[in-house]
């Protein structure tokens, strides 16, 4: 077994290092770098062949040549004639883009078709933005979840978190937030109203083409309209008076609807306020966004790395996973099977 990092130079080692570590496994011998032309260039230094390749790719900022070199290195390998090839991507890339939007594209699936196309047999990935996506892939992926580190970060770094409401941003949100809020034995509450702007209220493929002035119209033809969707003013469906409230997602990126939720919430009471998701992404002005919002604490796993945004805010705080992962690459490599890992994992999780 073997694991590979495909990140330029002057990248964190620290996700490799410690997957390495745990496992106690060499890091293979590899090359990544670009050239003065801006291509990305994948030298392998030793021999692989007939060995099971790990190559694990953390998405930094730069996601794009992030996925170039996963492509790249994952064809050198195949080229190399290693047996198998295993991405571990705890953070799955454009999985924001897997449904068809107004003239649009399905980006994720096209990104799928790439990855088996390069040479990868398997994936290692976390809390998938859609379990749906899963789908897209001509070969097995393992889709883990980050709920149990998150459910005991709330029980043992969150004082008094029996007097929690487990709170759902959007009504989206609701079935993950529902599986915390069973898991531990707390309240739930979902924000609904005009604030929110979901992915489920984006325009889909189906008003293309758009409608041609003076175009003929069968005489018979009488469709029924389809009637705009108004939502009601801001609500919070659920009691938040005096308790603490823990927001609970996958992805926290753009910061602006969490701040917004957490205004509302502490308008309603809440005393204090804690966001959650697997994959802290936090772009552009996120840290100062949250560093001067009513939010108290943002915890977020390691599955990005962040550690400039938390130099820029105190307020983030990171779980480690890598522990899961470790167990998930030992298991696959020795042909074990994986049901241990998704021990009282359920269809809604």
């Amino acid at each position: 077994m073997t694991t590979r990092q495909p990140e330029a130079s002057g990248a964190a080692e620290r996700p490799i290092l410690v997957l390495s570590r745990r496992l106690g496994a060499e890091l293979g011998k590899s090359v990544v770098y670009q050239e003065t032309n801006g291509e990305t260039r994948v030298e392998i230094k030793e021999s692989v062949r007939g060995q099971d390749i790990f190559i694990i790719q953390t998405i930094p900022r730069d996601v794009n040549t992030a996925v170039m070199e996963l492509l790249i290195m994952a064809y050198a390998l195949k080229t190399a004639c290693a047996r198998n090839i295993i991405g571990v991507i705890p953070y799955f890339p454009y999985s924001k883009q897997s449904k068809m939007r107004k003239r649009g594209s399905i980006v994720c699936k096209l990104l799928a078709s790439m990855l088996a196309k390069a040479g990868l047999t398997h994936i290692i990935t976390m809390d998938l933005h859609q379990k749906e996506i899963q789908g897209f892939f001509s070969f097995p992926v393992d889709n883990l979840r980050a709920s149990p580190f998150l459910l005991q970060y709330i029980q043992e770094e969150i004082p008094n978190y029996r007097n929690a409401v487990i709170v759902a941003k959007s009504p989206d949100a609701a079935k993950r937030a529902q599986s915390y809020a069973e898991r531990l034995r707390l309240g739930l509450a979902v924000i609904h109203g005009e604030a929110q702007c979901t992915e489920l209220d984006m325009d889909d493929g189906r008003h293309s083409p758009p409608m041609v002035k003076n175009a003929t119209v069968h005489p018979g033809l009488e469709l029924p309209l389809m009637m705009a969707k108004e939502k009601p003013p801001i609500t919070v469906v659920g009691d938040v008076g005096g308790r603490i409230a823990i927001i609970v997602d996958d992805i926290i990126d753009d910061v602006e609807s969490f701040v917004a939720a957490a205004e509302i919430l502490k308008e309603r009471g809440a005393y204090k306020i804690y966001v959650m998701a697997t994959h802290g992404i936090l772009s552009a002005e996120a840290p100062r966004l949250i560093e001067e919002s009513p939010i108290d604490e943002v915890v977020v796993t390691n599955t990005v790395p962040h550690e400039l945004q938390k130099l820029q805010c105190p307020k983030i705080k990171t779980v480690d996973i890598s522990l899961i992962l470790s167990e998930a690459i030992r298991r696959i490599h020795n042909g074990e099977s994986m049901a241990y890992l998704f021990r009282n994992i359920t269809v809604d999780d």
